[in-house]
């Protein structure tokens, strides 16, 4: 070994503490996590958050949200799924998952030290019953976040909590998805509800506040192909999960970007997506799915996108012991973090 290296290397790091980092990236990761230069928190001490982010539910009743960037925020609603119930879980299984981030390492990014975000708890429901009340009081919730100039990352919840929170995003123009899903979700009335998880982004285009046409959906699979017509006559763009293999990655992405373009662009992302030999938490897992692997890939490759929202739904954490379900859903929520920060830095 270099002995001239080496004694540099001593001179910098023999006495060096946990926290005494010089690379600028690193630096900003640190930060967060150190107290002093050799300590940070236990991540399984405290009650637990979304991404282990400050806690603050008086958010909501403030007039600028405190000066958020972005506001992550759960959504234990359940009553629209078709088959497994349990997705009202969701929220408390992702607050329970322990490190996540703070930095990730391909963007290079430590989001927490770029954007002012924070867990401002549940979206509170007037009726345990009514889905159609439940979706009033997410989308009278949301529109307060939006109002305020506030990004909206929702944790659910049942994929129909999407319709909803559609409805706040894009009140002011339609926006754009990218939509990661074994379901195409765009399904017609069913036993006479337009609510129910196999429906919202139908809706949500014929509410007039989704763009089909900047609107791409990855990962499409299953028996269900059959119920999703208005995906096709609408003109979104649909990659099956076997497509996603054929076509590549990188043609994914680009075709994605593409799709999107420079508008205000929703990101939702149902952990079905994820083959269930990874994610089995969830009430409607169909074989062939996404790896996590290349859902992050995927998420990494929109970095610059100008991302006004997002969710995260269907774990249900009680057809999973391992936690592994809820384990891709916080990092994935992670990601979403990290791309509402790249597109504003992007932005300016």
């Amino acid at each position: 070994m270099d002995q001239a290296k080496l004694a540099a290397l001593r001179a910098r790091y023999l006495d060096a503490t946990g926290g005494d980092i010089d690379d600028p990236d690193f630096a900003k990761a640190a930060a967060q996590q150190f107290s002093e230069s050799d300590r940070r928190k236990w991540p399984f001490a405290d009650p637990a958050t979304f991404l282990d982010l400050p806690y603050r539910p008086e958010a909501a009743t403030l007039p600028d949200f405190g000066g958020l960037d972005v506001a992550l925020i759960g959504v234990p609603m359940d009553l629209g799924v078709t088959n497994r119930a349990g997705a009202r879980h969701g929220p408390r299984a992702v607050r329970a998952v322990e490190r996540i981030g703070p930095y990730e390492h391909v963007l290079r990014m430590t989001p927490a030290a770029e954007l002012t975000a924070a867990d401002i708890g549940d979206v509170p429901f007037r009726s345990r019953f009514s889905l159609e009340s439940c979706h009033e009081d997410i989308e009278a919730f949301f529109a307060t976040v939006v109002k305020a100039g506030v990004v909206p990352l929702a944790v659910g919840g049942d994929h129909s909590i999407s319709r909803a929170t559609l409805r706040a995003v894009g009140a002011g123009r339609p926006v754009g998805m990218i939509h990661i899903d074994a379901h195409c979700d765009t399904g017609g009335v069913y036993e006479g509800s337009k609510f129910h998880h196999g429906g919202p982004f139908r809706q949500a285009v014929l509410d007039g506040v989704l763009d089909p046409e900047r609107t791409i959906q990855i990962g499409i699979r299953g028996g269900a192909e059959y119920l999703w017509e208005f995906s096709y006559a609408s003109g979104m763009t649909v990659i099956h999960a076997e497509e996603v293999a054929q076509l590549g990655l990188p043609a994914v992405i680009a075709r994605a970007r593409e799709v999107a373009g420079d508008g205000p662009t929703y990101i939702s992302f149902d952990v079905d997506s994820l083959d269930p030999g990874f994610a089995p938490g969830t009430g409607t897992p169909e074989m062939g799915g996404l790896t996590p692997r290349e859902v992050l890939a995927l998420l990494r490759g929109l970095a610059g996108l100008n991302v006004i929202g997002g969710d995260v739904v269907e774990v249900a954490p009680q057809y999973d012991q391992t936690s592994n379900t809820a384990q891709c859903a916080a990092q994935v929520l992670f990601e979403l973090l990290c791309l509402v920060a790249a597109g504003r830095r992007r932005r300016g």
